[in-house]
């Protein structure tokens, strides 16, 4: 099972496949694939044809997430899939699940996310092409959404699968005005099955992603993969500073409520916050001025809040805290601020057993065992709420992420094809 060039093959057949998958974007010139769109949905159906190239059953189910069932000792491998009701199992089927993502940012790279699937399918097919299976099932999902770029909520794929879906969100619209619950139905989902299509846990033994670091510590330290010891917590807030618009020649400075010039102080103001709270991060990515006329002042700007922290009450005092000062730099301004946290997730410890015989792959395969926590959010975050989790990193080139420049090699990758296979036999043993 272990034969190097056996991974170096399906390690460039991932690679090549993440080249396939980047040539289905929403745009020309760079790929951007948003949930529920014609991108994703040409996506989703190359990587259910790998799915059952590799001897999986294969489906969708109601919010459009792609799942391929490798069935165990014993089981048919004929197991049907009915869409939102889920696959027909046999009672309590002891099963892994692994995967990741296959939405994108903005443009994007062609790795972060479409990595963890591929090599999930490349594990598979390694079993199916010696004729093996496990004492589990293996079903790999491939989310929907995971980086919430159209609907600003993210993990929508994951958070079907864990029963943690917010039906509040099918009345939220993108910048086009389409409501969430019209693009689940353009894209072939199924939304009053939302809730039913929640992962059935009796016999899940856990959860595993693979996932490129998007930082640089693997590269400096000169290691291939690293096992995840914890998730960062998230929250993502909207600000709206509403003033006053008014003509840029006629109104004295003195007298203008400038939602601009507010927003402006207070995004200076929460990057010295969390420059001065260790391993706090917070970024603005998004601003939206209006009416947007270069002769009128600004009277209305929403802008998003992006804050990360190891520790949660961290965070929660730091998103107090900008919170505060934004009503305080619009009250010294005359702007009204309005301030809604739009999704927030816990930190998450990586779990021990499962974490454990990951690092004794890593080590099996050949490789210094570090261990990193993870500053990105990641589907493993939500699927901590249901089930155990583990992550493995891959290194990174530049450790540049959601950026077209994204790189990894194809020996880290065969590195991680080989360690994740490690890990299934170890946990066939733990069985």
């Amino acid at each position: 099972m272990h034969e190097p060039q056996v991974a170096d093959a399906l390690a460039a057949t991932v690679l090549e496949r993440c080249d396939a998958l980047a040539a289905f974007s929403e745009e020309p010139d760079r790929l951007t694939r948003r949930f529920a769109t014609d991108a994703l949905r040409l996506a989703g159906a190359s990587v259910a044809d790998w799915m059952r190239a590799a001897g999986m059953a294969v489906g969708r189910d109601a919010i459009g997430n792609v799942v391929g069932r490798y069935a165990p000792a014993g089981e048919a491998a004929t197991a049907s899939y009915e869409g939102a009701s889920g696959f027909e199992r046999p009672a309590a089927a002891p099963t892994l699940l692994m995967g990741s993502h296959l939405d994108t940012v903005r443009g994007a790279g062609r790795y972060d996310g479409m990595l963890g699937v591929l090599v999930a399918i490349a594990c598979v097919q390694r079993l199916y092409d010696a004729g093996r299976t496990l004492p589990f099932a293996l079903e790999v999902m491939g989310f929907a959404d995971e980086e919430g770029v159209r609907y600003g909520t993210a993990y929508l794929g994951s958070s079907v699968v864990a029963g943690r879906f917010d039906p509040a969100y099918l009345d939220r619209r993108d910048a086009d005005g389409v409501a969430m619950a019209d693009a689940i139905r353009a894209f072939g989902g199924d939304v009053e099955g939302l809730t039913a299509a929640r992962r059935d846990l009796a016999g899940v033994i856990g959860y595993c992603e693979v996932h490129i670091e998007q930082g640089p510590v693997l590269e400096a330290e000169d290691l291939p993969v690293a096992v995840v010891s914890a998730i960062a917590g998230q929250t993502r807030a909207r600000v709206t500073f509403e003033g006053a618009a008014g003509h840029a020649g006629t109104v004295p400075m003195s007298l203008r409520r400038d939602a601009l010039c507010a927003a402006s102080e207070w995004i200076v103001a929460a990057e010295a916050d969390a420059r001065a709270e260790e391993a706090l991060v917070a970024t603005v990515g998004e601003l939206a001025a209006e009416p947007g006329a270069s002769n009128v002042i600004p009277g209305r700007v929403v802008v998003s809040l992006d804050l990360r922290h190891g520790d949660d009450a961290t965070r929660e005092a730091a998103r107090e805290r900008l919170r505060e000062r934004a009503v305080a730099i619009g009250a010294a301004r005359g702007v009204d601020v309005d301030w809604s946290v739009v999704q927030e997730t816990s930190a998450v410890g990586c779990a021990a057993g499962l974490t454990g015989l990951l690092a004794e792959a890593v080590a099996a395969a050949g490789h210094r065992v570090a261990r990193l926590p993870s500053g990105a959010g990641h589907d493993a975050a939500v699927m901590a709420e249901i089930a155990p989790v583990a992550m493995l990193f891959v290194r990174c080139e530049g450790g540049i992420s959601h950026n077209p420049a994204e790189a990894v090699q194809v020996a880290d990758v065969a590195a991680a094809i080989d360690v994740t296979s490690r890990f299934l036999e170890l946990l066939a043993r733990a069985q």
